[in-house]
């Protein structure tokens, strides 16, 4: 889509660069922001720093990192593995993005077993942010704090229930909340703890130049929300209300939660707990 807008708009100059592998997004270029009239530039906290030529499913060519080798099926499909050789990711042939179908604490069924899990050894997205990580991601906000005027938004405070979901599997996630809320409960709680730790580290190093931080969780459906609004108030919302408070003490900048799908009943609960940005106004949901 990005590579047919370029081509509407009548831009032939630039790379489309995908920055998010799963969903096989590109990342907007300066040009495409001036001609929409944005006015925000979001910030990763890591940043690929050697990309190499590949090709969208359409036939038309991107960017990937380096490091990104998917390996293509007999039937056309692809797959990725992670560093143990599981396979994490699956995108059946004439698709236009990646499923993830490798759940790591599918089988767990206690919290003494959850206990012995190291969860940033499971899921790349919770990957340890170490000195050299900081010390690129505050050279890069600088950088783009002095040079532009567009408002700088750091995709930082993380989710909670998406990883619970990614983690479990999403049938079995939901089970847990409905059968057994208190193992639930502890995986959100290691989650919190998580994103805390990370943005311990990294609020610092951003305060002077990020006006926006970015929390994410997917909550909605297409006709309503994926969890009822007693369930989500009992055991969802407190470590939600316990992440974002902590991004509101320690950063002065607005917090942004993107949550896609019908999360209207949730709305005064993301007011309450200091959300000051929602996105998607998904009007294609009810």
């Amino acid at each position: 889509a990005y590579n047919r807008l370029k081509a509407y708009l009548g831009i032939s100059s630039g790379k489309t660069r995908m920055y998010d592998l799963w969903q096989q997004l590109a990342e907007p270029e300066i040009e495409i922001l001036e001609l929409i009239g944005a006015d925000v530039l979001p910030v990763f906290i890591f940043e690929p720093k050697k990309w190499k030529k590949s090709t969208l499913p359409d036939g038309s060519p991107c960017e990937v990192p380096d490091w990104f080798n998917p390996k293509v099926l007999s039937d056309g499909s692809q797959i990725i593995k992670d560093r143990k050789g599981h396979i994490i990711a699956k995108m059946p042939k004439n698709s236009y993005y990646f499923d993830s179908i490798y759940h790591p604490l599918k089988k767990i069924n206690t919290i003494q077993e959850l206990k012995k899990q190291n969860l940033c050894s499971t899921m790349w997205s919770m990957a340890p942010v170490d000195e050299k990580a900081l010390d690129d991601l505050h050279k890069r906000v600088k950088t783009l704090y002095e040079t532009t005027d567009y408002a700088l938004m750091l995709n930082g405070a993380g989710g909670i229930y998406e990883w619970a979901q990614d983690l479990r599997g999403w049938d079995v996630f939901m089970m847990d909340l409905a059968s057994n809320p208190k193992f639930a409960g502890y995986l959100l709680d290691i989650l919190v703890e998580e994103n805390i730790r990370r943005l311990e580290k990294i609020l610092p190093m951003v305060e002077s130049y990020v006006q926006i931080i970015q929390a994410g969780d997917d909550l909605g459906l297409q006709d309503g929300p994926q969890l009822s609004p007693e369930l989500y108030r009992k055991i969802v919302k407190p470590r939600h209300k316990k992440l974002y408070q902590y991004v509101k003490k320690y950063s002065s900048a607005y917090l942004f939660l993107h949550t896609c799908g019908s999360v209207y009943e949730f709305i005064p609960d993301f007011i309450e707990m200091g959300v000051d940005i929602l996105n998607p106004v998904q009007v294609s949901a009810k």
